[in-house]
């Protein structure tokens, strides 16, 4: 990945090879092996099991495919690719059609995909926010246009770069940005649901100081609250932890710093972990998928009986 940079960028920092760096090189070879399955099964998974789930608005169910798409072709074409790589053991002369096509996917199809993850954390904090005005707001129109628009922006930074000689600093730059945003969404996400929870709260002490002659608010209890604000934790966590150490590496090449290589190749496979991790966090945390997916295992279990 970090060979498709220009010229001036591949001369202005140097990477040091240490003596074990075949060995290191296998051992991630195999560990990004593992997370391509992972990521593939996974991803395969949450795409059936939407095509089955009606409760979802369309346009978030759109978000959840483009994501799971964009996730499914990590798994698919950009980690065995960069498992090549590793086990070309440092020949990227002989294998540089295989490290150019590998460092393209990565950058094009891990930026789509922290994209559509920002934007379904902006469409959660809208669908909070908005209340009944959400469903005008957030169209199917709208979602598609913003898809397309984030495969032409990737698109577009990956030719800039080509042409022009612009590196990856712009790009770690739109990661970082990508990520603050995420934060944002997410935490206002979390007070306004602390809020809710306190209002509800509120009826609820009222309601046992007077006569029961009515229904206790329970749109929103405290058992739902704390599952909701831990999905937000765990999501926040794995968007910092796959993405945050790389663009820390490609903001210090900017200012010509020195990484060991092995340092390189497992940040590398901490990003390409995001796309096992996504169909977890984002899809089967919400009930209707997760049961889509038990029946499609459960599915598969008796057509292999059967046979």
């Amino acid at each position: 990945m970090l060979n498709t940079t220009d010229e001036h960028t591949n001369s202005s920092f140097e990477v040091r090879y240490p003596a074990s760096l075949v060995g290191m090189s296998a051992a991630f070879a195999a560990l990004n092996t593992f997370f391509s399955i992972t990521a593939t099964l996974g991803n395969i998974l949450i795409l059936l099991a939407l095509n089955k789930v009606t409760s979802i608005r369309p346009p978030t169910k759109l978000l959840f495919r483009c994501l799971a798409v964009t996730d499914l072709c990590v798994g698919l074409v950009t980690q065995p690719l960069f498992t090549v790589m590793l086990l070309a053991s440092l020949n990227f002369n002989e294998y540089f059609y295989v490290d150019l096509i590998e460092g393209i996917s990565s950058i094009v199809l891990c930026g789509v995909s922290l994209l559509t993850s920002t934007a379904i954390s902006v469409d959660r904090l809208l669908a909070l926010s908005l209340g009944l005005r959400y469903r005008y707001v957030v169209t199917l129109r709208r979602v598609r246009a913003l898809i397309i628009s984030f495969w032409f922006l990737i698109g577009a930074s990956v030719g800039c770069a080509s042409i022009s000689g612009i590196n990856l600093f712009v790009y770690a730059v739109v990661i970082l940005i990508s990520l603050l945003i995420s934060a944002i969404s997410y935490a206002n996400v979390h007070f306004r649901l602390r809020h809710q929870l306190f209002h509800v709260q509120g009826h609820v002490h009222q309601r046992q100081q007077l006569p029961p002659n009515g229904v206790v608010p329970s749109a929103l209890n405290v058992a739902r609250y704390k599952k909701t604000v831990s999905f937000i934790a765990w999501v926040q966590l794995g968007l910092f932890a796959c993405y945050s150490p790389l663009c820390i590496v490609l903001i210090s090449f900017h200012f010509e710093e020195f990484w060991d290589l092995n340092i390189i190749y497992f940040f590398l496979c901490l990003l390409f972990l995001n796309s096992s991790l996504n169909p977890i966090l984002y899809c089967w945390k919400i009930r209707e998928v997760k049961q889509a997916v038990k029946d499609i295992i459960r599915q598969l279990n008796c057509c292999c009986e059967l046979n």
